[in-house]
């Protein structure tokens, strides 16, 4: 049986800027022992892409049109669990990191990085790892220390309207997103995110999913 450095990885791209989708594509097959068995514009027909595929990594872009990145992670992660997923962002804000990681991206990279780190990645998350650009590990880092020294049971009075707003925000919707789906308008989610703001005694969007994540508030 070969080994993870020796084995032909499987790599899918999920990506709607196709001058880079196609470079991620070309990187992946230039690399050795890697393969690239599709790279996508986005995941309007997630699953049939990646039963057809049948990678043994994703690399997903977090921002696509339709349904994003996040979303797609968490429909990967619950109908193929063995997956490793790899998120591609040029996004470096805390809520949407943690968004990922909830949603159960293995690893979260930087498009700017260079590409043998990329392949690196690949590498690392295919054999159990996860790997995070610099900068992300040290915001990820930065949140886990805030929220240690917050109570677990903490109760937190949440309307069942307000954990549906809330679990949106975790999930990465915008305002605008979360606006669509509750059929309610913009105004009104600011409104709404503002008493959760103040329930959970946070002030910003990435200490709030930070906080419903460590609680499992939603």
């Amino acid at each position: 049986m070969e080994s993870p450095q020796t084995a032909n990885i499987k790599v899918a791209v999920f990506e709607d800027n196709k001058k880079l989708r196609e470079s991620l594509s070309q990187l992946i097959n230039s690399a050795e022992g890697m393969l690239c068995v599709g790279a996508f514009p986005d995941a309007t027909r997630l699953l049939q892409n990646v039963t057809q595929a049948n990678p043994d990594v994703i690399m997903m872009d977090i921002n696509m049109p339709g349904t994003s990145g996040i979303e797609a992670v968490m429909i990967i992660t619950e109908k193929h669990p063995a997956i490793q997923i790899l998120m591609q962002t040029v996004f470096e804000d805390e809520d949407k990191i943690f968004a990922a990681i909830c949603a159960g991206a293995s690893g979260y990279m930087l498009k700017k990085t260079a590409p043998h780190k990329m392949i690196e990645a690949v590498r690392e998350i295919y054999a159990g790892g996860s790997p995070m650009t610099a900068s992300v590990a040290a915001k990820v880092l930065k949140m886990f220390r805030l929220q240690s020294g917050s109570p677990k049971s903490e109760f937190v009075d949440l309307s069942a309207r307000e954990k549906e707003i809330l679990g949106l925000l975790v999930s990465g919707k915008s305002y605008k997103a979360i606006a669509s789906s509750c059929f309610i308008s913009i105004d009104t989610v600011s409104t709404h995110i503002r008493h959760i703001y103040e329930k959970l005694h946070v002030h910003s969007k990435s200490e709030a999913v930070a906080k419903a994540i460590f609680q499992k508030l939603v």
